[in-house]
């Protein structure tokens, strides 16, 4: 019988093929025959770890997600200053998008089925942006130093900047026409989050 890590290994083999081939093909476009192929195992066997294509992409979405949380968000120490505290989320979402060509390529994927298959979408939604919206609105509303009117809508307005900013300059490729040095953007933003609080 097969031991736990044994079963951890072979269910990571399954979704490195699935990403390639879901990268490659699109969810539509990804069969579980092609999986298989890529994974370098049996159809069988990938039954046997995951329902269906649904239930193998959902997988990839928590897995993603997970790791990239961690990056962003698992080694804040929210007790720290929020001048701290915000300048290094921001340079974590930017070096992420910047330099993990495997989220970006996801990323895009995501959008591109969103239209054809809004759950996956809404999926990847609640497993990521919206658990760290939770994570900084909370720290928002709970930092002896802020007094900030609505935590959630900041912590929309503070990561969808970072964000936007990440994609138009290194996804659009806006850095070649509309440049900005990121620890700018940075700045100003982190400013502009602590002193609404004063205001």
């Amino acid at each position: 019988m097969p031991t736990e890590s044994a079963i951890a290994e072979k269910r990571q083999q399954i979704l490195q093929g699935a990403m390639e081939i879901f990268l490659h093909q699109g969810y539509e476009g990804t069969s579980m025959d092609r999986v298989a192929t890529a994974a370098g195992v049996s159809k069988i066997t990938i039954y046997k770890h995951f329902a269906d294509k649904e239930g193998l992409f959902t997988a990839l979405i928590e897995q993603i997600a997970e790791q990239r949380f961690n990056r962003v968000l698992g080694g804040i120490y929210l007790e720290k200053e929020p001048e701290e505290v915000l300048r290094h989320i921001a340079t974590q979402i930017l070096q992420l998008i910047a330099s993990d060509e495997q989220y970006v390529a996801f990323f895009r994927l995501i959008m591109g089925e969103s239209g054809r298959f809004p759950e996956l979408a809404q999926l990847f939604v609640r497993a990521l942006p919206q658990r760290a919206w939770k994570v900084l609105g909370n720290y928002f509303a709970t930092h002896p130093k802020l007094d900030i009117a609505n935590p959630e809508a900041t912590a929309r307005i503070f990561t969808g900047t970072v964000i936007s900013y990440a994609i138009t300059q290194y996804i659009l490729h806006g850095e070649q026409i509309a440049p900005m040095p990121s620890d700018v953007l940075i700045e100003n933003l982190v400013h502009l989050i602590v002193n609404q609080s004063s205001s």
